[in-house]
């Protein structure tokens, strides 16, 4: 890490991490399952079709990937904790402003995400007798992985500044006292 700017490639991994967890997350949006009544003439009862589960794959997808590039960084910064020491000053307040906002931003994008395949992935099977009303095939509802996606640039913004901050903080050399080996004021008697 040269001038305070951090490395390059890390900064690249972060990044390239984080928007492939985002289009996976679109995707995971765009192939949501979708249920259809159907009704069984011989049971005379009525079941959920449900189109693809390709959406369950891609939410697990993005947070793994998210997760990938959040531990990449956590790795190299040694989560802010285990390593050199950051120097007092505004980078070091910026680092941990930044630290804490993005592991929250973090935390809500793997819970749209993970949650959003979750409940993707449960298929209701029978829905009960024809007499009974008001047939619907239970579905993720529109919109968890968007705000997945929508957390996961959030977090790949914060965690861009972050290390940018971190990397500053950790090259600054404190200021040191200077060392003076003869003093300016006199302290010798008169004689």
């Amino acid at each position: 890490m040269g001038e305070g700017k951090g490395s390059t490639l890390v900064h690249l991994l972060v990044v390239v991490l984080s928007l492939v967890a985002f289009g996976f997350a679109i995707a995971a949006e765009r192939r949501r399952s979708v249920g259809t009544v159907v009704k069984d003439d011989i049971t005379n009862s009525t079941y959920c079709v449900y189109n693809s589960d390709a959406a369950t794959g891609y939410g697990v997808g993005a947070f793994l990937f998210l997760l990938s590039g959040e531990s990449l960084l956590m790795g190299v910064s040694k989560c802010m904790c285990f390593g050199r020491p950051l120097a007092p000053g505004s980078d070091r307040a910026w680092s941990i402003i930044y630290f804490v906002s993005s592991w929250l931003t973090f935390l809500v994008a793997e819970a749209c995400l993970i949650a959003g395949a979750t409940r993707n992935a449960y298929h209701t099977k029978y829905r009960g007798m024809i007499y009974a009303q008001n047939f619907s095939c239970e579905t993720l509802r529109k919109g968890v992985f968007i705000a997945g996606a929508v957390f996961v640039v959030a977090t790949m913004i914060l965690n861009v500044y972050y290390y940018m901050y971190f990397a500053k903080a950790t090259t600054t050399m404190p200021a040191h006292k200077a060392n003076r080996t003869n003093s300016t004021v006199g302290m010798t008697g008169y004689a």
